[in-house]
């Protein structure tokens, strides 16, 4: 079986850890092998280079949630059960620690636990023409650009209008992403196997916002009404600020794929346990 190694370059020791797993599973029958960018690392790693993901049976990434974040579409994209192992301080995605990589053969050789996270299409429109269109795991974020005035955002549940809020943005996620920015913005945690999407408000303007849920099932749309020449941007799980215009419309619906990924611990309420709240034990 060929096991896809995702590393995140950046993390240092990323490349060496990379290079103990992929010796794991070679000595265990597996064929570990690298994609893209990463094809660089493949001599470093003593791995196979893919032209294509979608021949390998799993994905096996190296680094923080961030890098669960971006191979995450790519497994979902092909089918791939992922398992994590955590370089970042908080690694909530992720199933393995660093210490534990001797797991990985006997884990992928047996039978294991998936934990299925659903995900979103975001679309822009532009006077109707599609000029924007990405897939998100964790949540999109529309916020006010930096040094302007607070923009008012209207959300719609299918045609219906839910909300006008002015405020320094929102949050639409995921329930994966509802323990990060969401969290943080006082949004609710949600078990990941919900099917839902969740809207949290960043500093409201008003005494009577809270944080919504809404059924999978519809469209959640929004749109920027500037104020007095304020700007307004939005970001996919964690990318660059792409400027949003005044009449553009930014849609979430259902997407038709789901992200696969390997738990071999206790489970999410364990993680929420140990990673979220140790300071107050």
């Amino acid at each position: 079986m060929r096991v896809l190694i995702g590393n995140n370059n950046a993390k240092n020791g990323s490349v060496e850890l990379s290079a103990e797993i992929a010796g794991l599973l070679r000595k265990n029958g597996f064929t570990p092998c690298v994609y893209g960018k990463n094809s660089l690392n493949a001599d470093k790693i003593g791995a196979v280079i893919v032209e294509t993901p979608g021949i390998c049976n799993f994905i096996v990434t190296v680094g923080g949630d961030g890098t669960i974040l971006k191979w995450g579409k790519i497994a979902a994209q092909f089918d791939l059960p992922l398992l994590g192992v955590n370089m970042g301080r908080v690694g909530f995605m992720a199933t393995l620690e660093p210490s534990e990589i001797e797991r990985i053969p006997e884990i992928l050789s047996g039978e294991f636990s998936v934990s299925t996270r659903m995900m979103l299409d975001c679309k822009v429109f532009r006077e109707d023409k599609n000029v924007f269109s990405e897939r998100v795991l964790n949540d999109v974020i529309l916020s006010r650009s930096s040094v302007s005035k607070l923009p008012e955002f209207v959300i719609f549940c299918g045609e219906s209008e839910v909300s006008r809020v002015r405020a320094d943005g929102v949050i639409l996620s995921t329930p994966t992403g509802s323990t990060a920015y969401s969290l943080s913005a006082g949004g609710p945690i949600l078990s990941p196997d919900m099917e839902c999407i969740e809207l949290t408000a960043l500093c409201p303007h008003t005494l009577f916002n809270r944080p919504m849920i809404f059924s999978d099932k519809q469209p959640i749309t929004v749109r920027v009404c500037h104020y007095q020449n304020s700007r307004a941007t939005f970001s996919v799980d964690g990318g660059k600020g792409i400027p949003i215009l005044e009449g553009d419309v930014l849609r979430l619906t259902r997407a038709q794929c789901s992200l696969k990924i390997i738990e071999t611990g206790e489970g999410f309420y364990s993680a929420i346990s140990n990673k979220l709240m140790t300071p107050l034990k």
